[in-house]
């Protein structure tokens, strides 16, 4: 008999079921979408936001201790350096996939003919295929560390050891365009030497007052073959929380639990320390700067969908319970009568929630659907790539979806017990 009134009751209001059902499913869809696109958003941030620089930087370790402690750098006698075959040894850490890009450097001044001062120079990779111990090789250097640059010309190759890229202030000052030569004399050359340039950039930043150029030209040019002074590291990284500013401030005041904790999670500070670890002789410091932007910026991002997901579902339960009451309202002589003969409250109530349960079912599952859609979409328009189904949403929706109803039908619920048998029939 329940299911013959249930059945016959759906039937007589399709209509206001299968608005029950899409406005059920407006609200699922969006939820499903944002919760599918926040669980991955942190990959997609941060990939985002490694177009705009290093978040870690590797430094000789006495060199660091005495800039730290004494205020020391630039040409001293006796400045050491990190050597150019370890950084391979970077791509082996726990946290390989990571690290997005890195790039090595070696800071000197190089004398211009024609300029009574020397002009910065660094050495860097631009497009390095580099090969790691493991066999494999990748493409790193500056075009993927600092992709946000502008370049006027074209990136040097690493091979070409006769050409250059300037920053935009230097090429000013200098009265210099892509194309022309620059006239230099290397330390004890009998003669004069050529480079040309390739590129001019605009950084925003003090770049654009010196020169790059291959890191070979410029080991070559100071005869520190193979050594370099710096390495600039991009990696992908979890915003920090307390254990990750307890481990900065000394990882060794750490117990057992939290140090396997820490190191396994890719905060800034434990991708830095194992970096140290794989590179002898250095230390790698966070760009706290960088990493505390990255870290607000992804709360935010996900503040943000689950602002967007809380108000749809909202909006959806206000939508339910205004078709629910005018269902209500529409069948208040039915209920009545099933009232006066006999039935309880909590049966009523059942057969009313049971009618909009199954119909929040299928709405829920059409919603769902049409969330992954929508998920896809925004993942190619904003991040440009897909984004990944995470099957934890489903058990999520469902969560939401049995409050999202209960909710609500709770005004709704409220006026049908409310409701007397002998006024309803006899039409008041």
């Amino acid at each position: 008999m329940f299911w013959q009134m249930l059945k016959g009751a759906m039937l007589r209001q399709k209509q206001r079921m299968l608005m029950v059902a899409l406005t059920l499913a407006l609200g699922v869809s969006l939820a499903t979408a944002m919760l599918n696109v926040m669980l991955d958003v942190g990959d997609k941030v941060n990939q985002e936001l490694k177009a705009y620089g290093a978040n870690i930087t590797v430094t000789p370790k006495n060199s660091s201790v005495l800039k730290d402690i004494y205020g020391l750098e630039g040409d001293t006698a006796h400045k050491e350096y990190l050597q150019e075959a370890d950084l391979g040894k970077i791509k082996t850490i726990f946290w390989t996939n990571n690290i997005v890009a890195f790039a090595p450097s070696l800071e000197s001044k190089i004398d211009i003919e024609g300029q009574k001062e020397a002009v910065p120079l660094v050495g860097t990779w631009f497009d390095y295929a580099l090969q790691l111990p493991t066999g494999e090789t990748i493409q790193t250097g500056e075009k993927y560390l600092k992709s946000w640059w502008s370049v006027d010309g074209q990136w040097v190759r690493d091979d070409d050891l006769q050409a250059v890229m300037l920053g935009k202030r230097l090429a000013d000052t200098l009265g210099l365009k892509v194309g022309d030569k620059i006239e230099y004399r290397a330390p004890g050359a009998p003669q004069k030497e050529t480079l040309t340039i390739k590129g001019i950039f605009s950084s925003g930043g003090q770049e654009e007052d010196g020169m790059f150029a291959p890191l070979a030209f410029v080991q070559k040019l100071n005869q520190l073959q193979g050594k370099i002074d710096k390495i600039e590291v991009s990696a992908i990284t979890t915003p920090e929380n307390d254990l990750a500013k307890k481990a900065a401030t000394d990882p060794k005041s750490l117990s057992m639990k939290e140090y396997e904790v820490w190191y396994c999670t890719a905060y800034v500070g434990s991708i830095a320390f194992q970096i140290e670890e794989a590179i002898q002789n250095s230390i790698a410091k966070p760009v706290r700067q960088v990493a505390e932007s990255e870290g607000r910026i992804l709360e935010k991002t996900q503040m943000l969908m689950l602002l967007i997901t809380a108000l749809s579902l909202l909006s959806s339960a206000l939508g339910i319970s205004n078709l629910v009451s005018a269902n209500i309202m529409e069948r208040s002589k039915e209920l009545g009568l099933l009232k006066a003969l006999g039935a309880t409250n909590l049966a009523v109530s059942v057969l009313i929630l049971t009618e909009i349960f199954i119909t929040g079912f299928f709405g829920g599952v059409f919603g769902y659907f049409i969330g992954l859609g929508f998920a896809q979409i925004i993942g190619h328009t904003v991040f440009d790539s897909s984004i990944a189904i995470n099957l934890m949403v489903i058990p999520l929706d469902i969560v939401l979806m049995t409050l999202v109803i209960l909710m609500g039908s709770l005004p709704a619920m409220r006026m049908l017990l409310s409701l007397r048998p002998a006024a309803v029939l006899h039409g008041r």
